[in-house]
């Protein structure tokens, strides 16, 4: 496959900046807009769980469900996004997450993560430029999630 190597970072730059742009909405933006990462008819799922969200209004629905009371940070380390054609690609990154349910403001103790895992995303180039296409996500290390208050 040849690919410009600038139109190869450029690339691999924008989808990296789709997965760090999800975690921000989640944490500090508004969830429902995560929506707007993927492709009209993207998937994100949780094979070992068995959930399975299709489709931006469904994304927005669930993502947009999130408890209002719900403090969370996810640290995204070790992404890897590989170009496979000019308008495809594809990337692995690891995730850690702490977040407490019950947050009325200020700061909380800090604890270890309840999630450690990784995402697997396929991305596609858009006439709206690269979008998120589906992104699995598995969860090796988890546990329950912390009330406060």
């Amino acid at each position: 496959m040849n690919i410009d190597p600038l139109e190869r970072l450029l690339a691999e730059r924008a989808c990296e900046r789709l997965i760090l742009g999800f975690v921000h909405r989640l944490d500090l933006g508004e969830p429902a807009d995560v929506a707007e990462l993927f492709t009209e008819n993207g998937v994100w799922e949780w094979p070992a769980d068995g959930r399975r969200v299709e489709g931006r209004a469904a994304l927005r629905a669930y993502f947009g469900s999130r408890p209002a009371d719900r403090l969370s940070r996810r640290l995204m380390s070790n992404v890897l996004v590989t170009v496979t054609a000019p308008d495809t690609a594809i990337a692995t990154s690891y995730f850690s997450t702490h977040r407490v349910e019950g947050h009325t403001g200020g700061m909380v103790p800090a604890g270890p993560p309840v999630q450690v895992g990784h995402y697997e995303d396929t991305f596609r180039r858009t006439d709206d430029g690269w979008l998120l296409a589906t992104r699995a996500l598995f969860l090796p290390f988890g546990g329950a999630t912390t009330r406060v208050g």
